[in-house]
């Protein structure tokens, strides 16, 4: 069993702020910035991939909960809300969950991208080969 799956079901001790019959929300143990919180539903799922459409909807609808109700509690309006799927993306526990890190100016906290400069042929392409895939 996975250490998000032992959180949910009460079995390893957690900060939790939220908890409802699909998922529970908790405090990060590292704490990027005060009040960084994980979403994380109580079934397992790996990963986005494997994740139900209807507890998508109601994960992103209790983050956005959260991210208000922190907002108010410390006073902050700026967040990263975030999910890395698979390793090459950052994930090192391999149960899905959502990242609430609230932001202040000069923290120190880099998520940076690069840039990728496609012709408009490319962008037609990629476009063409994402929407025969949904």
């Amino acid at each position: 069993m996975c250490i998000f799956c032992m959180i949910a079901e009460g079995q390893i001790p957690s900060h939790k702020i939220y908890e409802d019959d699909v998922c529970v929300a908790f405090l990060d143990l590292s704490q990027a910035n005060l009040g960084h919180t994980l979403v994380v539903p109580k079934n397992h799922y790996s990963n986005i991939l494997e994740l139900d459409e209807g507890v998508a909807g109601h994960l992103f609808s209790v983050t956005s909960k959260l991210t208000k109700g922190i907002s108010k509690a410390l006073n902050l309006t700026d967040f990263n809300i975030l999910n890395n799927c698979g390793e090459v993306a950052g994930q090192s526990v391999h149960h899905f969950h959502i990242h609430i890190i609230p932001r202040k100016l000069n923290d120190n906290i880099k998520i940076e991208f690069s840039s990728n400069k496609l012709t408009d042929e490319e962008f037609v392409n990629l476009k063409n080969t994402i929407i025969s895939a949904l």
